[in-house]
């Protein structure tokens, strides 16, 4: 199934384990081991959240036959508060989303179609870790997020054209100093989600992350992110990558 596959895809993996970004990922199992159940769900919602606008921005191939609505719904369900009724609306939707055209489609994807994929992965992996709350399938959503922001890195990187924010970037790692050992989207990604991480125990318990104001403010602080990859990507396309 192309979404399974592409869940393995090594390009994008590649840059998920590189070794720049080795100490982030032990920072990051430190930091989800620590947490409590509840806080991991909504640490892997954030990390969701951080790819919710790449993923509404850009028209989905009509013959997947994916309703944007779907993808919508388990964005929102996602960062809703821990439950049954949640979780089995959650479950419900992504069966839905498994019915499509997609789960046996053979399309070789173009860049921005490759993040769509990836990050429709991710949605599946968060059903997952529903039934198996355990740090490692939280794991597995936030650094497949991490991994998207490396991979958009080398993407830019790799680009014949001048990203139109180049020397904004360079400066922004150039303010890390010693601190930045990976490109901009990577650092900004794991700056987001050190933010995130600190205000996670200030979430209460029972609620989504909707549901109160440090959590929606922690979710714009992902939209606000989302964005910035948006406006990248849409480069990209332009740009004929």
């Amino acid at each position: 199934m192309i979404l399974r596959r592409l869940l393995q895809c090594p390009e994008v993996k590649r840059w998920a384990v590189d070794q720049k970004g080795w100490l982030k990922n032990v920072v990051r199992t430190e930091r989800l081991t620590d947490l409590r159940p509840v806080h991991r769900r909504q640490a892997a919602a954030l990390a969701l959240w951080r790819w919710r606008a790449p993923m509404l921005a850009f028209e989905l191939d009509a013959g997947w036959g994916i309703d944007q609505s779907v993808l919508e719904s388990l964005f929102r369900l996602a960062a809703s508060p821990a439950g049954e009724q949640s979780d089995t609306a959650y479950r419900r939707a992504v069966a839905e989303l498994c019915t499509a055209p997609l789960s046996t489609s053979e399309v070789d994807p173009d860049t921005i179609q490759l993040f769509q994929l990836e990050i429709i992965s991710n949605l599946l992996t968060f059903g997952e870790l529903l039934h198996t709350p355990g740090v490692d399938e939280v794991e597995r959503v936030v650094e497949a997020s991490a991994g998207l922001a490396s991979y958009l890195d080398g993407l830019v990187e790799g680009s014949l054209y001048s990203h139109p924010s180049e020397e904004a970037h360079r400066q922004y790692l150039a303010d890390l100093a010693d601190r930045a050992s990976e490109g901009y989207f990577a650092s900004r990604h794991f700056a987001v989600e050190t933010a995130c991480h600190g205000a996670l125990g200030l979430l209460p318990d029972s609620a989504g992350l909707l549901d109160s104001s440090t959590g929606r403010e922690l979710l714009a602080l992902c939209e606000g992110f989302g964005e910035e990859l948006v406006t990248t990507m849409q480069w990209l396309r332009m740009t004929g990558h």
